[in-house]
């Protein structure tokens, strides 16, 4: 054992820690959006998210960057981005409100997959026949959870599963802009489109917080959605994407637990196979591409 291989060692299970604590925060997001998206509109939840996701980023970075942390060779693509994962949201919330949080989480680790499937059909990427496989078994995983037969998720699934592929281009829209663009930078902007957007739009849905317990609620929603992604940030810069990508998962355990233990939710047989299916392609597809090609993380919320 070489001088170097416990520091390298050190920061990947940094990098693994840090990812874990990152998913367990999205996985109090969602449970809380579903929780309080019960009381108030679901704007006045995103305009909270996204406020606070501004107003910290910016607090955080402008003392310590100054205008820098405002450069950008690439105006376009961020406000792009922006926009996109604005949509996520607001998909992502009113579909929370329908759906338990597990089997929701679980849709949603179909978008590895989903990048894989995207960059074959749009960019002309080369995919293995193994890497086809497990994208089959990945959707077979996704239907045993949706259920389109007569389950009970109903029409709420479809939700999810178009976040999957518009999450495929927000995952492929970031790859491409890391090589050029400060992360940090990146999180910001996504933060600022969020807010200007909500709040242009909150007039018209306005509504009083009725208790302090649905403000606290509120405000955790924006610090679980700001601390998830900036954890995510410091993983990805401790760890490299292959060491990381097979953790993403915890997520969906996370919010299965959560789950049970705030609205008392037990996914099905049927549900657990979809999911353990999603779990096993998705990790080992995302595990692949991220020794290859592309970064894979969770969509945001």
């Amino acid at each position: 054992m070489t001088a170097l291989t416990v520091p390298i060692a050190g920061r990947a299970l940094a990098g693994i820690a840090l990812l874990v604590s990152a998913t367990a925060c999205f996985a109090v997001l969602d449970t809380t959006v579903k929780a309080v998206g019960a009381v108030v509109s679901v704007l006045l939840v995103i305009w909270f998210r996204y406020l606070f996701h501004a107003a910290a980023m910016t607090a955080w970075l402008l003392p310590r960057r100054g205008r820098a942390a405002l450069r950008t060779g690439h105006p376009r693509f961020q406000l792009l981005r922006g926009a996109l994962l604005l949509s996520l949201s607001l998909m992502g919330f009113v579909a929370l409100q329908q759906m338990p949080v597990g089997e929701f989480t679980a849709i949603l680790m179909f978008t590895p997959l989903a990048v894989t499937l995207m960059g074959a059909t749009l960019l002309r990427e080369r995919v293995s026949a193994v890497q086809w496989l497990l994208v089959i078994g990945g959707f077979a995983g996704v239907l045993l959870v949706v259920r389109p037969d007569g389950g009970d998720i109903g029409w709420a699934s479809a939700l999810p599963l178009a976040m999957v592929f518009i999450s495929a281009w927000f995952q492929i829209l970031t790859a491409r802009m890391a090589r050029t663009e400060d992360p940090l930078t990146m999180h910001l902007y996504t933060g600022w489109v969020g807010a200007l957007v909500t709040s242009a739009l909150l007039p018209f849905v306005w509504q009083a917080i009725p208790d302090a317990r649905t403000l606290a609620l509120l405000v955790l929603v924006g610090v679980m959605g700001t601390l998830g992604h900036l954890l995510l940030i410091l993983a990805y810069q401790r760890a490299p994407a292959s060491t990381l990508s097979p953790y993403l998962y915890t997520q969906i355990a996370f919010a299965m637990a959560f789950g049970w233990l705030v609205f008392g939710h037990v996914p099905g047989a049927i549900e657990l196979t979809g999911i353990a299916l999603i779990v096993l392609c998705g990790a080992l597809s995302g595990w692949r591409t991220a020794r290859s090609r592309l970064p894979v993380s969770p969509p945001e919320d």
